[in-house]
């Protein structure tokens, strides 16, 4: 990916949202509950149920997600012992990364696709795989990526098209 790269050693989040995202989400029961959460699962007892989870471990995963702006907590106007967890708006945009981390799983996992299929509600089709893609929507590769920093950056009209590039412009004659 070219001779720039990221600071390695930014572990703060300082220049890399990686390490920040990592701190919110970066451990196997806060990717359960949210998993949980996309399946439609709301009230601590139903977490706790349908994972299998220490009650203790629970309450630190749903705190920190709530800390984090992923998940909403609210206490039921009609049973104030009950509380509803929900995912927000921020929470909702980790689905992408959970459907991929899903699709690498069961490529490099489990070796066969999972049951239940996530389908698109209007062809009830199976969804494709998670792709990288370009500012105009190409697929890309790995291959195709470089490192910029961003005051290097040019506004759309003006992307510069690099000479080794299949689409460089031909001279004129």
């Amino acid at each position: 990916m070219g001779k720039l790269r990221e600071v390695l050693n930014d572990l703060d989040g300082g220049n890399c949202a990686l390490p920040l995202a990592l701190e919110a989400m970066g451990e196997r029961w806060s990717f359960m509950i949210l998993r949980a959460a996309f399946n439609g699962v709301h009230h601590f007892e139903e977490f706790q149920q349908e994972l299998n989870i220490a009650r203790n471990i629970l309450s630190n995963r749903l705190s920190k997600l709530v800390d984090h702006g992923i998940m909403a907590r609210e206490v039921m106007a009609e049973d104030r012992r009950k509380v509803r967890y929900q995912l927000t708006e921020k929470g909702i945009d980790l689905l992408p990364a959970m459907i991929a981390l899903r699709q690498w799983g069961e490529k490099w996992g489990a070796g066969v696709p999972s049951t239940p299929v996530l389908v698109d509600a209007r062809d009830e089709q199976p969804i494709g795989p998670v792709r990288l893609t370009a500012h105009d929507g190409r697929v890309i590769g790995y291959k195709e990526l470089l490192w910029k920093h961003r005051a290097e950056l040019q506004p759309l009209g003006q992307a510069r098209v690099r000479a080794d590039s299949p689409a460089a412009p031909v001279a004129a004659e």
